[in-house]
């Protein structure tokens, strides 16, 4: 029988390569992304990148001054697969969170 458990993928600020791993899927487990929240703690705006195994699902998306965007999502990604990303600035943080089934 499966074991489904509720995840912190990824929380912390952003780099400024796009294609930084954040997450890399364990092998026998598949990885539902649920939620990506992205804030920008700058008082200038910033944009953010993220990848879910190669494929920009997000691409260059601006968050506002101080504000915060959030993606909802059911995505999911295989053993092995990465989510990947990054911003024009090290003020933006990432929270991805997601469901590990093994």
């Amino acid at each position: 029988m499966a074991t489904y458990t509720s995840k912190a993928l990824f929380r912390g600020a952003a780099t400024t390569t796009l294609t930084t791993t954040l997450y890399t899927v364990p092998s026998s487990t598949t990885t539902v992304v649920t939620e990506i929240m992205v804030a920008n703690t700058a008082s200038s705006s910033a944009t953010f990148t993220v990848y879910l195994n190669g494929t920009i699902i997000a691409n260059t998306i601006t968050v506002g001054a101080n504000d915060t965007q959030i993606i909802s999502c059911k995505q999911p990604i295989a053993a092995t697969q990465t989510i990947q990303g990054g911003a024009s600035a090290t003020t933006v943080n990432l929270s991805i969170s997601g469901v590990e089934i093994s």
